[in-house]
C-alpha cells in the first residue's frame, strides 16, 4: 500500500495512479477519534478492574462491532439509569448525559464513572453558561440524537433546538438581543454553516461560543472525503447507521455529486454499486474501528481493486486523559497520562 499525503487544498488528483486502474483511496483522518478510544478504553479498564458486572448507558459509542465485542467482556448496555441495580456501577456514554441523569445516579446510589467526551462537556459548560447570563440557547442538532438530549438537560427551559434552516425562522425568544448558539459536535459543517448564518439574520446580537463546537475528528474526516470525492466514483463509510458524524460524511460526499454510502462492514457492499467503477474511496466514522475498514479493503482486493492507496490529508495526534474514577481505580499517577489514539 502507497501513501499519498494531499495538501487539504489539493483537488485530489496528485495519487499518480493510472486511471484505468482498478484502485482504492483510503482516507486517513478515518475511523476512531480521541473521544472514542478514551470511552471505550475507559469500558475496558473498568470491566478488568472490577469486574463484570459494568453497566454502561446506552451505547458507549454508535457502533454495533464496539457495543457487541464489550457485551462479550461483561458490559451490560441499558437504555435508562432506572434499568441499573441499585448500588451497582454505571459509565455514562461518550455523549454525555443530562443533570436528570446524574441525580437518577445518585438517588440509586450509583457508582458512577463519566466516558463523556470532554469535547462535549465543552458544549455542556458553555450551555450552563449562556443560561446563567440570562441567554435564550439556539442548540443546533437532531432531536433524536444522545448527545443533544444532554446537552438540552442542562438548560431545558432556555433552550429550543433547531436541525435546519426552516425551522430558524420558527423561532421565538423573550429578547432578541440576548440570544446564544451552541451546535452538536458530529454535525456537517456545511449544515451548521448555513444554520449559524440564518440565526445571524434573524439574531442580528447573537452570541456563540468561544471556538467552534463541532469537534476535530467530525471536521477531519469531513475535509478528507471532500478533497478526495472528486477523484473516486463511489465513497463508502464504514460506520453505523445510528452515527451521526458517518451519516455526515456521506451527506458532504453526495453533496459534492459523488455516490456514497454508509455500510456497517463489507458484508453491507452491494455488487452492483462496483460496476463500472474505478476508483472507490474508503473512510471511517469516529466511532468505527480499524478491524472493519480492513474488511472492506480486503474485500474491494478481491473485487478487482488491487490498488490501495492511503490518501493522507491532515495528521491527527490528539488524545486525552483518563477520568479520575478509573485513574483512583487503578492506581499510580502514571496511569493518568492521556491515551494514545491508535
Amino acid at each position: 500500500m502507497t501513501t499519498t499525503v494531499l495538501n487539504p487544498t489539493s483537488s485530489g488528483n496528485e495519487t499518480g495512479s493510472s486511471p484505468t486502474q482498478k484502485r482504492v483511496l483510503l482516507l486517513k483522518p478515518r475511523g476512531f477519534c480521541a473521544g472514542v478510544v478514551r470511552a471505550i478504553d475507559i469500558v475496558k479498564i473498568a470491566l478488568e478492574t472490577f469486574g463484570a458486572p459494568i453497566y454502561v448507558r446506552r451505547e458507549i459509542v454508535h457502533n454495533r462491532y464496539v457495543v457487541s465485542e464489550l457485551a462479550e467482556k461483561g458490559a451490560i448496555f441499558v437504555h435508562e439509569i432506572e434499568e441499573v441495580p441499585d448500588g451497582q456501577r454505571v459509565i455514562y456514554s461518550a455523549h454525555g448525559v443530562s443533570p436528570a441523569v446524574r441525580e437518577a445516579s445518585k438517588a440509586r446510589h450509583l457508582k458512577v464513572i463519566d466516558a463523556t467526551c470532554p469535547l462535549v462537556t465543552k458544549v455542556h459548560i458553555e450551555a450552563v453558561k449562556f443560561a446563567k447570563q440570562g441567554y435564550s440557547l439556539v442548540l443546533i442538532g437532531h432531536r433524536d440524537h444522545d448527545e443533544i438530549e444532554g446537552t438540552l438537560g442542562e438548560a431545558p427551559q432556555v433552550t429550543q433546538v433547531v436541525s435546519n434552516v426552516a425551522e430558524v425562522e420558527a423561532l421565538q425568544v423573550p429578547d432578541p438581543d440576548r440570544v446564544a448558539y451552541l451546535t452538536q459536535t458530529t454535525l456537517s459543517l456545511d449544515e451548521a454553516r448555513d444554520i449559524i448564518h440564518a440565526l445571524k439574520v434573524k439574531f442580528p446580537n447573537i452570541a456563540g461560543p468561544h471556538s467552534q463546537d463541532i469537534c476535530y475528528a467530525t471536521e477531519n474526516r469531513q475535509v478528507a472525503v471532500r478533497n478526495v470525492a472528486h477523484s473516486a466514483e463511489l465513497v463508502l463509510v464504514v460506520g453505523s447507521t445510528n452515527s451521526s458524524n458517518s451519516n455526515r460524511l456521506v451527506e458532504v460526499s453526495r453533496n459534492l455529486g459523488t455516490v456514497g454510502y454508509l455500510i456497517d462492514n463489507s458484508q453491507a457492499i452491494n455488487p452492483e454499486w462496483l460496476k463500472g467503477i474505478n476508483t472507490v474511496a474508503v473512510t471511517a466514522g469516529a466511532s468505527a474501528p480499524e478491524i472493519l475498514v480492513e474488511g472492506v479493503v480486503n474485500y474491494l482486493r478481491q473485487n478487482g481493486f488491487s490498488g490501495v492507496e492511503e490518501v493522507e490529508v491532515m495528521p491527527e495526534n490528539v488524545r486525552f486523559g483518563l477520568p479520575p474514577e478509573i485513574v483512583q481505580a487503578i492506581g499510580g499517577a502514571g496511569d493518568s497520562e492521556p491515551i494514545p489514539v491508535q
